[in-house]
C-alpha cells in the first residue's frame, strides 16, 4: 500500500473543504446515507465521513481511479466511509443496492462530457431514495454567460484540454434536473466563483 504522503493531493479540496462542510452540516443533518459521484483524491470523503459521524458516505470513481482512492480511505479507517466502488457514470449502474437520502458531487460536471451529464442525471433515480436532497458543487455559467473572467479561461482551458469538457450552464442543468423530479431548493455562491446548487427530488 503507498504511503499517506504518495497520494495524490488537491489543493483546491484543502481550500474549500471547510466552506463546503459548513453549508452540508445544514442541508445534511437528517441524512443518512450520502453517495459522492467522483469521490477523486479522497480528500473530501475523509473530510466530510469524519465531520459528519451520523452519515455513511460511499464514494466512487472510475476504475482507473479507485486505486489512491480506496489507500486514502484505507488510511481513514472510519467506520461510515466504506471501500469506494467503481462508477463510470456513462455505463448502467448495476452496482448499486441501496437507495441514497443524499448524492455529493464537486467539480465534476465540466470535466464530464454533456452527454456524460446527462446519463448522470438520468440515472439519479434509480439511486436515490424518496425525498433524497442531491448536491453539486463548481463553476456554472447563468443565461450562458460566465459569472468571471477567471471562469471564462478556465473553461477556454478546459475544452484546450478536451473539446468536450467545459463549464456547464445552469439553465441546462435544471431543465435535466426538473426532467428527474428534481428541483432547485438553494444556489449558494461560493469562493472562487464556484456555486454550491442544493436540489431535493419530490
Amino acid at each position: 500500500m503507498k504511503d499517506l504522503a504518495d497520494l495524490p493531493n488537491s489543493p483546491s479540496c484543502e481550500r474549500n473543504k471547510d466552506a463546503i462542510l459548513k453549508k452540508l452540516d445544514q442541508h445534511l443533518s437528517v441524512t443518512t446515507s450520502v453517495l459522492e459521484i467522483g469521490g477523486g483524491t479522497g480528500q473530501h470523503a475523509q473530510y466530510f465521513a469524519s465531520a459528519m459521524p451520523h452519515l455513511s458516505w460511499q464514494t466512487t470513481d472510475r476504475a482507473v481511479y479507485l486505486e489512491n482512492l480506496a489507500t486514502r480511505i484505507q488510511y481513514a479507517d472510519l467506520d461510515n466511509l466504506p471501500a469506494p466502488i467503481a462508477l463510470d457514470v456513462s455505463q448502467p449502474w448495476s452496482n448499486f443496492d441501496l437507495r441514497y437520502d443524499g448524492i455529493f458531487t464537486a467539480n465534476t460536471l465540466h470535466i464530464m462530457g454533456w452527454e456524460e451529464v446527462v446519463g448522470m442525471v438520468a440515472w439519479l433515480p434509480k439511486v436515490l431514495a424518496p425525498k433524497a436532497r442531491v448536491i453539486t458543487y463548481g463553476p456554472f455559467n447563468y443565461g450562458g454567460e460566465y459569472t468571471s473572467e477567471s471562469n471564462r479561461r478556465f473553461d477556454q482551458s478546459l475544452r484546450q484540454q478536451e473539446p468536450s469538457m467545459g463549464i456547464r450552464d445552469f439553465d441546462r442543468l435544471e431543465t435535466l434536473m426538473n426532467q428527474q423530479g428534481i428541483e432547485l431548493f438553494e444556489d449558494c455562491e461560493m469562493a472562487a466563483n464556484n456555486r454550491l446548487l442544493i436540489w431535493d427530488r419530490t
